[in-house]
């Protein structure tokens, strides 16, 4: 029996990435020993499967980030630099970074040391303590890929290249490490030598075949049946009618405006509007003039249930998050993806490489296109037809079962 970490950031979306925490309930059903290690905001989530949680006062990932000016009124170049800024500073503040890989020590020091640490892709900290206890890391979520040639860069990703670099530099020194478990490249990040695992198959990837590196397991996924009732607002609708499933995950929950135009397109193209604000509070008045611009059948929902809402749902008009988007593709859902940062504009970009939906901009959704696009997601066969075999081969992968086949190995 194996003894495994795993560690994510404190948002409800890094337990996922199409597998994550099912990867762990998977390795604990098969007898080895999982405990997973993050600040208390995901710990309802946690409780509610079998899986022990060790609360950690930090783990390095910077949250809430500051709050952002006004882009608008900074010039075009100095707001993508501070873009840019503000994601680093997410991953790779130092003096978080370094608080939490001290804490992984100090715990690893005081109970037993893991086997193996299995990270989400964006914690320094998972990373360095890793390599100073000694121990194999995975990194669950993302394929590992080759860096950029630097003279493929623009010229903010050089300049926050090097801080990237430097900030790790002094981090690796301060712990006296090398920095085993990160890419040496212009722009460094988490990198596993042994084992990435992504929830995704290799075809998703097709665009990128040449920079992904050959540690990188694809193990798709599947859907996971319910094991409880249905929601009364969703046994309330007849089953004959088709759902839209309108959501921006839980970060990106205020843009009003993308609500109402979605389900707008959402119910003229004869599907029934469930949309889900996240659980971000939202003000009484906003929330109010969202109901108001909504078309009358709209269930309007802080949270919905994927394994009991998606079997009826035939469309998806989302954000672009990488959960969101598994959980369409194993579903075999049309999707309309809207990304508002980071990895979600690479998501996006795959649904419509993919063609199983549309890759839309928020300028598109402002001119309309939102209602010409759930016509034609909702009414296109072969788009349908690639969503099913999308899912059919996401499922013959194996899903969260081969990551943990995968983990055993690793662990010797």
């Amino acid at each position: 029996m194996a003894n495994y970490w795993f560690i994510s950031a404190p948002l409800s979306g890094h337990l996922d990435w199409g597998g994550f925490l099912k990867t762990a309930q998977a390795l604990q059903q098969r007898g080895h020993h999982v405990m997973w290690l993050s600040e208390m905001p995901v710990h309802p989530v946690i409780t509610r499967t079998t899986i022990p949680f060790q609360p950690i006062k930090r783990t390095g990932w910077l949250w809430p980030p500051p709050p952002a000016p006004d882009l608008s009124r900074i010039p075009p170049q100095q707001a993508v630099m501070l873009r840019y800024q503000r994601a680093l500073d997410t991953w790779m503040s130092e003096d978080l970074v370094g608080e939490a890989t001290q804490e992984l020590i100090d715990l690893a020091q005081r109970e037993s040391k893991p086997d193996v640490i299995v990270t989400d892709p964006f914690l320094s900290a998972a990373a360095l303590a890793a390599e100073a206890l000694g121990v194999e890391l995975a990194v669950c979520g993302w394929p590992a890929q080759r860096e950029l040639n630097d003279e493929f860069l623009f010229p903010v990703q050089k300049t926050l290249g090097q801080d990237s670099r430097d900030r790790l530099s002094r981090l690796t020194e301060r712990f006296g490490l090398e920095g085993r478990y990160f890419s040496s490249g212009p722009t460094p990040s988490i990198l596993s030598p042994r084992l990435h695992i992504s929830y995704f198959n290799d075809y998703w990837y097709q665009a990128d075949q040449g920079n992904i590196l050959p540690q990188t397991l694809f193990v798709g996924g599947h859907p996971i049946p319910a094991d409880d009732a249905p929601p009364n607002w969703l046994t309330d609708i007849p089953t004959e009618r088709p759902l839209a499933l309108i959501t921006l995950g839980s970060i990106f929950t205020g843009d009003m405006g993308f609500f109402a135009w979605a389900a707008q397109a959402a119910a003229v193209a004869r599907h029934v509007p469930v949309v889900a604000l996240g659980r971000n509070p939202i003000p009484a008045d906003k929330k109010a003039e969202l109901k108001a611009a909504l078309p009358p059948n709209t269930r309007l929902l802080n949270w919905v249930p994927f394994e009991h809402v998606l079997p009826r749902t035939r469309l998806i008009i989302h954000h672009g998050g990488m959960g969101t988007t598994h959980a369409a593709v194993v579903h075999g859902i049309p999707q309309i993806a809207v990304p508002h940062a980071a990895d979600q504009r690479g998501n996006a970009r795959r649904i419509a490489q993919a063609k199983v939906g549309l890759n839309l901009t928020a300028h598109d959704v402002r001119h309309g296109a939102l209602l010409e696009g759930a016509k034609a997601m909702t009414s296109d066969e072969r788009v349908q037809a690639n969503a099913r075999q999308l899912a059919a081969d996401f499922a013959a992968l194996g899903g969260p079962e081969r990551a943990a086949e995968a983990l055993e190995a690793l662990a010797g």
